[in-house]
């Protein structure tokens, strides 16, 4: 057995001695379990054996799960983490001797980046230049005190004006729910911020505490949005204030479609930047 038995029903505080011949008689047990799994591979030991290395799961997702946002949940990286500890355990040799929990963490890590790498729609190119757009805006910003212009940006970024625009284009794929992210960044990257959506007053069952916590998350994108150039400030005003289509902002500002969605998704990586420092 595994678990730590009581022996011959006594009630007595462990000793030392004791607490030692138990751990003793534990690892005996998951060696002999390893022998009889790697001479049987029978589904029921190998589920003991997941039963007895589950932690290294919830470790590995924990640490995973830093920095991933709020609305990843450490349940799906642990259910991901589950699989690889499986796989770990079906190609472990143990034999040879070596610690098993150092190859099976890596094993679940991958597994967990795998499935995430598997939800994620946006290519890792995309985000590398995403990141590096953002990076950009931020030294810009510290060095110039106010917003960088298209022109600034992209002789920082050592690129033509025409290819910063196509980008731009390429990284409105990374910014479906930026305000969402956006919010809860401005609360400080917590997770305990609602979405856009969930955020907006209501009027039937008013939450003092939340319309406080709300009205802050306004102010910090208010006032982000107020340092923005002029055309960015419109184009996010009429997108999520005014629910207004790019062709019709687009109409708006007598420019084309495609050229909204620039203009958006640059508007956006300046106001994930601006709520950043806030917060710094």
């Amino acid at each position: 057995m595994l678990a730590t038995a009581v022996r011959n029903g006594s009630t007595r505080p462990a000793h030392p001695a004791s607490d030692s011949r138990t751990a003793d008689d534990v690892e005996a047990g998951i060696i002999a379990l390893w022998q009889k799994y790697g001479k049987s591979h029978e589904q029921v030991v190998r589920d003991r054996l997941v039963l007895h290395y589950a932690p290294l799961v919830k470790y590995v997702a924990g640490r995973v799960g830093t920095g991933l946002p709020a609305h990843v949940d450490v349940g799906d990286l642990i259910q991901s983490g589950i699989f690889g500890l499986v796989d770990a355990i079906e190609k472990f040799e143990f034999e040879r001797g070596l610690k098993f929990e150092t190859y099976a963490m890596q094993r679940i890590r991958g597994a967990i980046l795998d499935d995430l790498r598997s939800q994620d729609w946006v290519p890792r190119s995309v985000r590398s230049r995403a990141r590096d757009v953002e990076r950009a805006l931020e030294r810009l910003g510290a060095k110039l005190q106010r917003t960088p212009t298209d022109r600034e940006l992209a002789a920082e970024l050592k690129i033509g004006l025409a290819e910063l625009r196509e980008l731009y284009a390429q990284l409105q794929l990374t910014s479906v729910v930026a305000l969402d992210e956006l919010i809860a960044a401005g609360r400080g990257g917590t997770g305990a911020g609602a979405s856009l959506a969930e955020s907006l007053p209501d009027n039937h069952a008013e939450d003092p505490v939340a319309a406080l916590v709300d009205l802050d998350s306004r102010r910090q994108l208010a006032d982000a949005i107020a340092q923005l150039a002029e055309r960015d400030r419109v184009v996010v005003t009429l997108y999520y204030f005014e629910n207004l289509t790019l062709a019709e902002i687009g109409k708006v500002l007598g420019v084309t479609e495609s050229r909204v969605c620039q203009l958006h998704t640059r508007a956006v990586l300046r106001l994930r930047t601006k709520l950043n420092e806030q917060t710094d």
